[in-house]
């Protein structure tokens, strides 16, 4: 029935701890060494996502616009950490970069999808602002830290070639050419991937949700095509301005290239 769903109480919560206990038992059995990093994994995932939970419920009910943009800020600086923790790299400082291009992408990308397309009054509403700008985060974060990760590998594994372009006259656009659209296509290619397989391979969780929520399935498939959209463009967009910044810090004043 539209508009009906069915709870979840505690002690089922508990019996879907027993999906976890398959990688942990898997973990021990074949000397993987990740039963910590599962349990770990499994008490943030409960601490973190009721914390959320019980925030979001507090900010609903004030309807403030200061706490859903520090709500909002606060989730793009923890992605730009978790970035940081993935990549790598300690010749090149591409922290500040990071930053401005995820506060810029994901503002950008969120304002255009609650205030325009979805036509949230107001643009902030914590309703849509906070869930939205959540996946554009999510997903652009990963997109960074590949396209970033994949970067640096290159320039590191072809220094020769980019030192030979250099050396020929080039400046550091032309010698790190390859390696920027090769960074820019590996951080893409998830998002689009994703798009090939939405409806046939899976039922993304947004819709899922919405349907589990009693949600119309013809108003969650619009949600979703929304959804799908916007996570391209914003990891287009977000590795588009990271690699942009970048790229510069990772040649000095006298054109050498600085990643070891």
């Amino acid at each position: 029935m539209n508009g009906a769903y069915m709870q979840i109480s505690v002690w089922q919560l508990g019996v879907a701890l027993l999906l976890v206990a398959v990688a942990g038992i898997a973990s021990v059995v074949y000397e993987l060494r990740l039963q910590k990093d599962i349990a770990v994994g499994t008490v943030r995932t409960f601490a973190q996502l009721f914390a959320m939970g019980y925030l979001l419920k507090i900010i609903f009910n004030l309807n403030s616009a200061l706490l859903v943009m520090a709500v909002y800020l606060c989730m793009t600086y923890f992605s730009v950490r978790i970035i940081k923790g993935r990549v790598k790299e300690k010749s090149v400082d591409y922290y500040a970069p990071t930053m401005l291009s995820v506060m810029v992408s994901y503002s950008l990308v969120t304002f255009l999808v609650t205030g325009v397309i979805i036509g949230a009054d107001p643009w902030w509403s914590p309703q849509y602002f906070i869930p939205i700008g959540g996946m554009v985060a999510g997903n652009s974060m990963n997109a960074l830290a590949i396209c970033l990760e994949r970067f640096f590998s290159e320039l590191r594994g072809r220094r020769d070639e980019v030192e030979m372009m250099l050396c020929l006259g080039g400046d550091f656009r032309e010698a790190s050419r390859e390696m920027f659209r090769n960074a820019l296509k590996a951080g893409m290619i998830p998002s689009i991937n994703s798009m090939m397989g939405v409806g046939i391979v899976s039922i993304p969780g947004m819709m899922t949700g919405q349907i589990l929520a009693g949600a119309d399935p013809a108003d969650a498939v619009r949600y979703q095509i929304v959804v799908m959209l916007m996570i391209v463009a914003a990891t287009a967009l977000s590795s588009l301005l990271v690699l942009h910044l970048v790229r510069r810090r990772c040649f000095g004043p006298a054109m050498n290239l600085l990643t070891r």
